[in-house]
């Protein structure tokens, strides 16, 4: 045998030094990296613009403008006996308190040196078509005031609200039949009186729906107690039911071909869109079991239907997560299966179970087309309900739903208390996801 000696001689690198080789990964491993950085900067970016658009346009639902303006509740035009009887005085209509505000803004002309310069109908155009309504609510609330001259702070139309805004300019009402320059001129005379100004809107977060005729008034507050009995609904119904499927699922039912297409189908239902689940509640719980049109109730039915998938493949997925060693260690000891899975394997699950169920609420409240085809889209409403019973059954709205309804409506003060609905909405879907995290680390354990 001879020995087989190589031309070429074999060179060795350092290991200090890289070859191309290695350079070549480290340079496609920086390049991902780069782009990683660049997809997370992008999705950051894009939500920052989302919330900066939020937060501009509905902001300005929170603050609505008011004229403060003394009326002289006059004594024969309110209580002509003067015996103060309630009944008596609800006989007087909201026509019947028009001439006292007439009266009072006269008399604020009259102090502003604008006499004839402004029409008295468009006096009357500066204030809410809800003015008379509020003036007659408090005098019924208040019958010893009758006969005295009180201070009362009225919401100004939506037009003047939106010159406040910057939302109505002069060179934009050209066309627009509802505010006129000389409108405008007593506005800005008003202001420097300090008699108009712009407030904080509580009745924005606590009131109820309001008539195209009177946009500055619409609140948010009875759709927020629809949402509030619909997901009291979805939680008392799809926790149970939910958590119940999921551990014989996972824990009791027999591996076979049976349980194979209900996992199949479960999955599936997780990801049919949510219209068809109204379309089901209309044909179903409206046409054939005649329940209450637009209740929180029927509302809440649809959305359990449609949340049920959610929780129960999370919670089979908490289930699954539980190592098998505290089965077989629960089974060692004696415990029976129901005893092994109720005292050990659930409590650890927890937390993965109240995550999945808040999301699936949260996911929930947010839903619109189902609410749509069964009904709950923005219904005036002046009071709200009374009890449970009347919060399921009698007719309601939801926020998403009331936040539609607004968008797509024709006056400006409409679209920028959608914004603002959603913001409202925004801040409840951020507070269940941050109970979530809190309760998954508040109950985690490690094992």
């Amino acid at each position: 045998m001879t020995d087989m000696t190589s031309d070429t001689p074999h060179v060795h690198g350092s290991l200090l030094q890289a070859d191309a080789r290695t350079r070549k990964r480290n340079a496609a491993e920086a390049r991902f990296k780069i782009y990683g950085i660049a997809a997370i900067a992008v999705g950051l970016l894009m939500l920052a613009i989302l919330l900066f658009n939020i937060v501009s346009r509905g902001t300005g639902a929170f603050t609505q403008t008011f004229v403060t303006l003394d009326v002289a509740l006059i004594e024969e035009k309110l209580d002509k006996n003067g015996n103060r009887d309630i009944e008596e005085m609800k006989k007087v209509s909201t026509f019947g308190y028009a001439p006292l505000l007439k009266t009072a803004m006269e008399d604020m002309v009259e102090k502003s040196g604008m006499e004839g310069q402004i029409s008295a109908g468009d006096m009357a155009d500066i204030l809410s078509k809800g003015a008379p309504a509020q003036l007659r609510d408090y005098v019924l609330a208040n019958p010893d005031k009758v006969g005295q001259q009180v201070a009362f702070s009225f919401l100004a139309s939506s037009r003047v609200d939106g010159y406040m805004k910057g939302r109505v300019t002069r060179d934009s009402i050209a066309n627009d039949k509802s505010i006129s320059t000389e409108q405008l001129d007593f506005v800005d005379k008003l202001i420097t009186q300090g008699t108009l100004k712009k407030k904080f809107n509580l009745s924005f977060i606590t009131g109820a729906d309001a008539s195209d005729a009177r946009p500055e008034a619409a609140g948010m507050g009875v759709a927020m107690l629809g949402s509030f009995f619909m997901m009291l609904v979805v939680l008392v119904l799809a926790l149970p039911i939910g958590v119940a499927a999921s551990i014989y699922l996972e824990e009791f039912a027999p591996k076979n071909w049976i349980t194979d297409i209900i996992e199949v189908n479960i999955s599936n239902l997780a990801a049919v869109p949510s219209i068809v689940f109204g379309i089901l509640g209309l044909a179903v719980f409206i046409n054939y079991m005649h329940l209450p049109t637009s209740a929180p109730l029927v509302g809440g039915l649809v959305l359990t239907l449609m949340t049920l998938p959610t929780i129960i493949i999370s919670t089979r997925a908490s289930l699954k997560a539980v190592p098998p060693s505290i089965r077989d260690a629960a089974l060692g000891v004696g415990a029976s299966k129901m005893q092994s899975v109720f005292h050990h394997v659930l409590p650890l699950a927890a937390p993965g179970i109240l995550t999945g169920t808040i999301i699936g609420l949260a996911q929930a409240l947010g839903e619109t087309a189902p609410l749509l085809l069964i009904g709950m889209v923005g219904f005036i409403a002046s009071n709200p309900p009374d009890g449970i019973a009347s919060g399921l059954l009698a007719p309601n709205s939801a926020m998403p739903a009331q936040i539609y309804e607004w968008a797509k409506r024709a006056d400006p003060a409409f679209y920028e208390r959608a914004w603002g609905g959603i913001i409202i909405l925004l801040v409840f879907l951020l507070a269940m996801n941050t109970i979530a995290v809190i309760l998954r680390r508040r109950f985690e354990r490690r094992w």
